[in-house]
């Protein structure tokens, strides 16, 4: 079911894609993932962290894994042969992706990126990603998130002691 509630170029290329998504508006702004799935409803589990990367060279890759975990930059770095690799800050983040900190979505950027996902999102059937605004986020087969952002897969969380 497509609700388009709010404007964002997420939500604008669902919509030109034709995919259905259902919004989950939030009651407001949430500051961490727990926070958004609390307020969607979900099980944190399903949501999608996208965490932008940079190597020394300005070469950018967002990295998406699910809610709970972390980003191992390491293993993403051994993705694409890297030096090194760090979390961008919120400057860069909106500069490359167009979107503030707590609202990117692997869609909708501002420019073509490099996209990683942990394949183990590809084991949840429906997944929850930024709609591009702080109040509300995306419900999405998984499927048609794969076909819309071709991402490389991978192991890239970082490792539960």
């Amino acid at each position: 079911m497509q609700n388009n509630q709010i404007d964002t170029p997420v939500t604008r290329l669902l919509a030109s894609e034709g995919v259905d998504y259902r919004l989950l508006p939030h009651t407001k702004p949430a500051k961490t993932i727990a926070e958004a799935a609390a307020e969607r409803g979900v099980d944190p589990q399903h949501m999608v962290k996208s965490i932008l990367l940079k190597d020394m060279s300005g070469f950018h890759v967002l990295a998406c894994v699910p809610g709970l975990q972390s980003v191992d930059p390491k293993k993403v770095r051994a993705l694409f042969g890297c030096q090194r690799m760090t979390c961008a800050d919120a400057t860069e983040v909106e500069k490359v992706t167009g979107l503030v900190i707590g609202t990117v979505a692997p869609l909708g950027l501002k420019r073509p990126l490099a996209v990683v996902f942990d394949a183990a999102i590809t084991a949840i059937e429906h997944v929850n990603i930024s709609s591009g605004d702080r109040m509300a986020g995306i419900e999405i087969a998984t499927e048609d998130l794969l076909i819309l952002c071709d991402p490389i897969l991978g192991n890239i969380c970082r490792d539960q002691s």
